[in-house]
């Protein structure tokens, strides 16, 4: 949709209570909710320790009422928060992009390669942590490139919880 057209971007308010970000590469937050920019008119959503909403149909409704369109991508991605002070070294083994806070700044989100992967890469706090997404398809080849790039530093495998 055109966040810019004041139909489609107070629809969204009102659905996800969030506004999404405007400026390239950034995100917004809510307590339950990350919206990450990926284009000029393209999002993703994602829920804290939740699936879409439950009333997705009409979320859908919603937006296409007002010339935007909303997918179900819950499964297409897996995800890897990288925390602690090696984290923005360990992808930058695999990944071009540069970490440093002053290029890559807090609530930062970038699509990139990781290991020749598309990935998307959020961070979500000032401290060095950051979320690794990528297809779930490639989600073995990018386990064992983030173990062998974290395994210099020594690395704890926590339980997965997304955002």
């Amino acid at each position: 949709g055109d966040a810019h057209a004041p139909e489609f971007a107070d629809e969204v308010r009102r659905l996800f209570d969030v506004a999404l970000p405007l400026a390239p590469n950034t995100t917004t937050r809510t307590p339950t909710l990350t919206a990450l920019w990926l284009g000029p008119a393209s999002w993703l959503l994602v829920w804290a320790d939740k699936a879409a909403p439950e009333d997705f149909d009409l979320h859908r409704d919603a937006l296409n009422a007002v010339g935007g369109a909303l997918f179900d991508v819950t499964a297409s991605r897996l995800a890897w928060t990288v925390a602690g002070p090696h984290a923005a070294t360990v992808l930058a083994k695999n990944c071009p992009l540069d970490f440093h806070p002053r290029a890559f700044p807090e609530s930062a989100c970038a699509q990139s390669l990781f290991a020749r992967m598309n990935a998307l890469v959020y961070r979500r706090a000032a401290a060095p942590v950051f979320t690794l997404m990528v297809a779930r398809s490639l989600a073995r080849d990018a386990w064992l490139r983030l173990c062998r790039s974290a395994a210099a530093y020594g690395y704890d495998v926590l339980p997965p919880r997304f955002f």
